[in-house]
């Protein structure tokens, strides 16, 4: 079960899952209708309860102003300095606590501008890298890797050649840093592999800190103001650095269509 062959592996959410169970729009709906949109994973456009029980106090973990990360001795706004404890504010409509403030939260997606344009509408995702199972020279599974997991390799631009979906395995710069949306590409000194491209686009370290490795991250911190509690804001990081202000949760693929009968 563990190897991912009859349960789906943990992973991180993808960008479009993260920002759907974000906004947790399940509270709002009545029949297909969604009856009010959110600016925040709550009701309203203000960032204070407006419950008559806890009217005026703080929804979030956030920095309300520069140097103003809890308020002040005697009155204090949310009540943290740094990252609170996960169910010291409401959770949203989904029953997700932290989904804007306490600490960001990194998603599976690789960071390009024109994401929501590039990508399709359904199941939108940047950062395919098609793999298959490595086996031996007899067709058998090779053997697993120091940690007990089965182990893959890319597709070669062989196997993929007849597939309608993708025709080489890394398909993280496709049409966004790949050398056909370069402007005037030079066919005959096109670089052999998608690194290459995507730097190559833009100039990773001169004029862009964008490349294969930017991923994205979402959510407000305990650091950052109530403008990036709004679901939709997105930043990067490169994927292999670290911060005091960025964590994740985990996610796992369904098994099977959603029910929609009674019992």
């Amino acid at each position: 079960l563990e190897d991912g062959i009859m349960v789906p592996k943990y992973r991180l959410p993808t960008e479009a899952e993260w920002e759907f169970a974000a906004l947790g729009l399940v509270g709002n709906t009545l029949y297909e209708r969604v009856v009010e949109r959110r600016v925040y994973p709550w009701n309203g456009t203000i960032v204070r309860s407006d419950e008559k029980k806890y009217y005026g106090q703080f929804l979030a973990n956030f920095k309300r102003g520069r140097g103003d990360y809890m308020g002040v001795a005697g009155s204090l706004n949310d009540g943290a300095d740094l990252p609170a404890e996960v169910a010291s504010y409401w959770p949203n409509d989904y029953g997700l606590y932290n989904m804007a403030g306490n600490v960001s939260e990194w998603v599976l997606d690789v960071y390009r501008p024109l994401t929501f344009e590039d990508m399709a509408d359904y199941a939108p995702f940047r950062g395919n890298v098609f793999t298959t199972k490595l086996t031996d020279e007899s067709g058998y599974l090779a053997p697993k890797d120091s940690l007990g997991r089965i182990q893959y390799r890319e597709v070669t631009t062989e196997e993929s050649k007849d597939r309608f979906n993708y025709r080489s395995a890394d398909q993280i710069n496709y049409l966004d840093g790949d050398y056909q949306s370069t402007i005037n590409p030079d066919w005959v000194s096109a670089p052999a592999d998608t690194v290459s491209t995507t730097n190559m686009m833009y100039e990773y370290g001169k004029t862009s800190l964008i490349s294969d490795n930017s991923r994205v991250y979402k959510g407000g911190s305990w650091r950052d103001p109530a403008f990036y509690l709004s679901p939709s804001t997105r930043r990067y990081l490169d994927q292999n650095l670290s911060t005091n202000y960025i964590g994740f949760r985990c996610a796992m693929g369904r098994v099977g269509g959603a029910y929609l009968g009674k019992k």
